[in-house]
């Protein structure tokens, strides 16, 4: 069963930007847009970089630098390929200021 780790502060995360935390073996991405915390997989579906780095977030999508795959933070559909599989999304949350993931 999935329980929920402290992986940071939360204001590590800045307002339109993502970070990636290892968590269990993986590299999960944590973004904020208007307040709102999203967590998914950090690695692209498609080659397999980094989305945290060097993604260009544009409301709830992400865009992978690499090339140009657009994924929903939300559900983590694929939105613009050429990626044609979906990133998994982790539930995210913040207590008493601390960022905690849920994996």
């Amino acid at each position: 069963m999935a329980e929920f780790v402290t992986v940071g502060r939360a204001d590590e995360i800045a307002e339109g930007e993502a970070k990636a935390f290892p968590v269990n073996g993986q590299e999960i991405a944590v973004s904020r847009v208007s307040g709102a915390l999203y967590g998914f997989s950090d690695i692209c579906t498609h080659r397999q970089c980094n989305l945290s780095l060097g993604g260009e977030i544009e409301g709830t999508s992400i865009t992978c630098e690499c090339h140009g795959s657009t994924f929903d933070m939300t559900t983590g559909a694929v939105l613009e390929g050429p990626a044609t599989e979906p990133v998994a999304t982790f539930p995210v949350r913040e207590e008493n200021g601390e960022l905690l993931i849920e994996a």
